[in-house]
């Protein structure tokens, strides 16, 4: 049961117990008094009177000068890794403090204490790559069902436990640590086995998945993402490959009573067409399976047959193979009903169950959805915010039509800069019409975003006006976009999917893809201008 208080020194017994004789992460000394604790914070704002703060370092902010305002609103212990010297002017003597190595890693093994390390009562596989990670945790999470078993869900889309479904946050990736635990917490409260977590290369490089034991990792692909986090691709993979590293880690000493949890052996499912495998499959794991589109690879499709509304294939798996039919479209999915089945038959669930869940999981929100409100022509709205994820629905939306495709996308602001070029040259080659228009431009000038991104359009021979244009509003470039189309043209609308904000400057502007382009399809149809959203790149015409 999940517990309203705990004591410093029962957190830092359950971690010494836990990684007693292992080579894990060790908890602290701590010689102070003992203290009942309500809650691990990191934001001030959360902080109240039996909360410990968190002091984060981050690449972009230090929580250590933020101990003021925590001691202000009445936080019972801070956690910091600077030492008390370091910090006396503005740490008062008699503010309990706690001093560790690294608050991120702490702050993981504290969280997983507090909720009595509940992976270690679930079969948790792990789900990560560039793109597909929600897709494919979805299809595993589908099939788990179709096999009877009881299987919680966490991933950027939603989190499932039982019966429940809840939304995430605002651009989440993995979540904190603690809420990660609290979510572990409820899935074995609840009567469930298993868990499928999607786990982001923010969320494995910051630790907040350190203290999860992984019985099977997931890798969909690693290609060019998020370098203005972690510097370099190689820093990227990195964080990726600790998924799997993690594998290989030994487990910490707490009894479990799942008869379904080390019954396998802990496995890494790899893409063996992907960039990635041969690095992947040189890190120690007990057993290696591996997907790809060629028989070479444990798990492969074989008489593939992409239409406009379906895929169907021959799925063959080690001793077995069944026909297979899904509504998600194009080879990109096709990888990730892959990913999915290996994972699946890595525990032990039988071909027809995977064939099964792969055909009852519904089109999920933003990925390659169909928006129809009686419109002569098909639109779709997917996340794609990659290079490689904008390449794989264009290629996608080239089988879901006969005429034009029409894309609408833009680039984020504080995001991976080369990206924005990147995008709009696999734009301008593979798509006949491109808008480009915001995309959380956050504290950036969204001109210059979208001159970055015009640039990279003219250097595939795109002519602004002609074949591309910039329009900075997202929804007076979707209703343009409707206005360039005719009939038997596809209109792809990329880069925000299920989310339901857009970020200028500090502020999360209300917005949903979807419904915006509900909105421009009725004004549309009704020959009307687009109406005013909200957004404050609105210009009136």
């Amino acid at each position: 049961m999940p517990h309203d208080s705990r004591s410093l020194r029962q957190l830092l017994v359950a971690w010494q117990d836990a990684v007693a004789g292992a080579d894990l992460p060790q908890p602290p000394r701590w010689d102070g008094r003992d203290i009942r604790l309500k809650a691990l914070v990191e934001h001030t704002d959360d902080v109240s009177p039996g909360a410990a703060f968190v002091a984060r370092v981050r690449s972009t902010s230090d929580g250590h000068r933020y101990i003021p305002q925590a001691i202000a609103r009445g936080a019972s212990l801070i956690i910091g890794q600077r030492t008390r010297t370091e910090l006396d002017d503005i740490l008062p003597p008699d503010q309990p403090y706690l001093h560790v190595p690294d608050t991120a890693l702490a702050l993981a093994w504290l969280a997983a204490a507090w909720d009595d390390f509940p992976a270690r009562q679930l079969v948790v596989v792990g789900v990560t790559g560039t793109d597909g990670k929600s897709t494919t945790a979805n299809f595993l999470f589908q099939i788990l069902r179709a096999a009877g078993v009881s299987a919680g869900l966490l991933s950027t889309v939603r989190a499932v436990v039982g019966n429940n479904e809840e939304p995430l946050a605002l651009h989440v990736t993995t979540p904190e640590a603690p809420v990660v635990q609290r979510y572990l917490r409820r899935m074995v409260d609840a009567g469930l086995t298993h868990c499928v977590l999607e786990t982001t290369s923010h969320g494995l490089a910051q630790h907040r998945v350190d203290a999860v034991d992984f019985d099977v990792a997931v890798v969909t692909n690693i290609t060019h993402e998020h370098l203005d986090y972690h510097g370099s691709y190689e820093a990227y993979f990195a964080a990726k490959a600790h998924l799997f590293e993690a594998l290989s880690a030994p487990e910490p000493n707490v009894a479990g009573n799942n008869p379904h949890k080390g019954k396998a052996a802990k496995t890494a499912v790899l893409n063996a067409d992907d960039a990635s495998y041969e690095q992947l499959a040189a890190l120690p794991a007990e057993r290696k399976l591996t997907y790809a589109l060629h028989p070479a690879a444990d798990v492969w499709a074989q008489n593939v047959h992409f239409a406009p509304h379906a895929t169907r294939f021959r799925l063959h798996l080690p001793g077995a193979q069944i026909d297979v039919r899904s509504c998600y479209v194009g080879q990109f999915n096709l990888y990730n009903m892959l990913a999915a089945a290996t994972a699946a038959h890595a525990l032990g669930i039988n071909a027809s169950s995977i064939a099964k869940g792969i055909q009852d999981l519904p089109i999920l929100a933003g990925r390659m959805e169909r928006i129809d409100e009686g419109q002569p022509f098909p639109i779709v709205v997917d996340f794609a915010h990659t290079p490689n994820a904008m390449q794989r629905a264009l290629d996608a939306a080239r089988l879901m039509t006969r005429g034009r495709v029409i894309v609408v996308f833009g680039s984020a602001g504080k995001r991976d800069v080369a990206k924005r070029r990147l995008m709009a040259e696999i734009a301008a080659r593979e798509a006949d019409l491109t808008v480009i228009t915001a995309e959380d431009p956050r504290t950036e000038s969204l001109d210059e975003i979208l001159e970055a991104m015009a640039e990279g359009s003219r250097s595939q021979g795109a002519v602004e006006g002609l074949t591309f244009w910039r329009v900075p509003d997202r929804g007076q470039a979707i209703y343009h976009a409707l206005m360039l189309a005719e009939e038997n043209d596809l209109v792809l609308i990329c880069g925000k999917g299920h989310e339901q904000s857009m970020c200028f400057g500090a502020t999360e502007f209300p917005w949903d893809d979807r419904e915006a382009t509900r909105t421009a399809i009725r004004a549309y149809l009704q020959g009307r201008p687009m109406p005013d959203l909200g957004l404050p790149t609105f210009a009136q015409t």
